[in-house]
């Protein structure tokens, strides 16, 4: 029996609901936060996305990136990767993405298989 557009997103609204309660994201939220609250990080991160973002109009408009700007551009990254709040956020992210990737992938399984499994079925096993 097909399903409408309705049924789907009702399903995926509840999906939504059970990964928000998964502890990646609450380990995830948690690490953005103490990331936000933390001056030094958040100045580091706002320098180098600056940094980036120079760099990156400098090289479009065909001047090319200095020595000393790529060192400056790396003191940066190094004093980021050293933070440990930084560092927490970045395996946080890393677990988040892989839940998100898992969940990704298993919505996909049935249109990958070239059939559509009706709901409440399982899957033949081989």
């Amino acid at each position: 029996m097909p399903v409408d557009t309705q049924q789907i997103l009702s399903e995926a609204e509840k999906l939504g609901q059970l990964v928000a309660q998964h502890p990646a994201v609450a380990k995830y939220k948690a690490a953005q936060k103490t990331v936000a609250d933390d001056p030094d990080a958040g100045r580091l991160l706002s320098e180098f996305d600056r940094q980036l973002e120079t760099l990156a109009r400098q090289e479009q408009s065909g001047m090319p990136v200095s020595d000393a700007q790529r060192s400056q551009l790396e003191s940066i990254q190094s004093r980021i990767v050293s933070n440990i709040k930084v560092k927490a956020l970045n395996l946080a992210q890393v677990e988040f993405i892989d839940l998100l990737r898992k969940v990704t992938q298993t919505i996909q399984r049935p249109l990958a298989d070239g059939q559509a499994q009706p709901a409440g079925s399982s899957r033949p096993t081989q």
